[in-house]
Parts: structure tokens; sequence; C-alpha cells
């Protein structure tokens, strides 16, 4: 009995994040095609003193990294939005992790109902265009945290050949509305009809409300592993797949 053909999965985000992610759509047997829409660049902000902080809330591993880069202190307890951005945490040193296996608001609640032990201030390290208002959800709570941008995401250039590549997957996965929008751009004039557009969440995908693709599928938690858990839903009939030469990474 011939085997079904592996799917094509490209993955949108950008790296280091874009290679992690191969790797688990590779064990979960499909075809990884690398092609980030966005690409992590470092910004000089000033860091401040980090001994007049209680604790460090990041809401995604690419604050973790930019944080890391820039000074060697690991001692403050760390509140991570989930599970992905917990395990960079705890890469990068850092000792007392606690992840909210969530959203922004799931982390703002995780931190709210340990209100008691904050005695400070709370440091954001985040990019330029955060995804949601952490600051707000804890107003709420007497919390105060102060936001430090120390990188943002800007587009990066896809190649022609691997953009006409990855044009032909069945499924592409978006972790940011970002990417979605980046995506919608290029769609613009050409489309990808049988591709599926599988999102971190419904926000994520409205950018996508007039972009000429497949099926959308919503990953029903904000988080990695059920967004990757939408690839089992892919109908083997839907869309192109994926041939049997070399996919990076």
């Amino acid at each position: 009995m011939t085997a079904s053909p592996r799917p094509l999965v490209w993955i949108t985000r950008a790296e280091p994040g874009a290679s992690a992610t191969a790797e688990r759509v590779r064990t979960l047997g499909a075809l990884p095609l690398v092609a980030p829409l966005l690409e992590v660049r470092a910004l000089e902000t000033p860091l401040p003193d980090l001994s007049e902080f209680a604790a460090l809330a990041f809401t995604s591993a690419n604050g973790v990294r930019a944080l890391a880069g820039r000074t060697p202190a690991r001692g403050l307890p760390v509140f991570a939005v989930g599970a992905a951005t917990a395990r960079t945490a705890r890469e990068a040193g850092f000792r007392q992790v606690l992840s909210a296996d969530g959203d922004v608001a799931a982390l703002a609640q995780g931190m709210a109902a340990r209100a008691r032990d904050l005695r400070g201030p709370i440091l954001h390290p985040t990019t330029t265009e955060p995804a949601g208002d952490l600051a707000a959800d804890l107003a709420a709570h007497g919390l105060v945290i102060q936001a430090v941008p120390l990188y943002e995401t800007v587009p990066a250039q896809v190649p022609k050949a691997l953009l006409a590549r990855a044009l032909e997957a069945q499924a592409v996965l978006l972790h940011s509305p970002k990417a979605a929008r980046r995506l919608a751009v290029l769609l613009r004039g050409r489309g990808a009809p049988d591709m599926a557009a599988l999102c971190l969440s419904r926000a994520v995908g409205r950018p996508l409300a007039r972009a000429r693709l497949g099926p959308r599928l919503y990953a029903p938690m904000p988080m990695e592993s059920a967004l990757l858990n939408l690839i089992a839903r892919l109908p083997a009939e839907a869309g192109p797949v994926a041939a049997a030469s070399p996919v990076a990474p």
C-alpha cells in the first residue's frame, strides 16, 4: 500500500523560532518549508536598572532573547506568556519561571494572582508593536509595569523562487497578525486558493479576510502546540502536496 504524500507546510515566523517550529512540524510527519515573512531587529533602547524591578514579564521568546543579550542578570522571577517563551527563558539561564500557557490576558491573570508577592514594578521587555496591552490588563489589579521596546519585527524579503515554492504548500502557519498582513500583501493579484491558513488565533487570521486562500483553521488556544495540531485536520485531497525533493531546513 502506497503511503500518503507528506503535506508541505510553509513556516512564516521569524528566525530563530522558524527553525524550531520546523523541527516540530517534521516530527508530526509533515515537510516544513522555512520562508520567514518577518525578521527580528534589535533596538538600542537604554536598559533600566534591573535592581529596581520585582519581576520580568515576557510575552514572546524574542523578548527573552533581546533582554538576555543585553545583560547577564538572571535573578529576577519571570512570568512568561506560554510554554515556548518559558522554555526560552530557562534556556537563557533564568531559574524562577512561571508560564501562563495562554495569551496576554492569561499572563495578566496569572500575575495578578501573585500580586502580593510582587513588591515593586515589573519590567516588560517587548517589541515596538506588542500584540496586547499588558499594562492595561495589570492596572486593574494595582500592578505597575514598565514596557521597554528592545526589538522590532520588520518585513523580510523572500527570494522569488522560494516564494513560488511556498505558495505551492498545502498549508501556511501564521503566528501573528503582522505575518498575516505581510502574507495578504504578497497574495495581492495572485492568491493561493488551495493553501489552508493555520492561524494561532482568530485575531491572527483577521488580516486575511479578503485574501484569496483556502480554508482558515484556528487554534483553540493561542499555543504553538495547538496550532501544529491543526496540521492533522488538513484534508488529504486539499491542495498540492510536497514532492520528494529536499525542503529547508
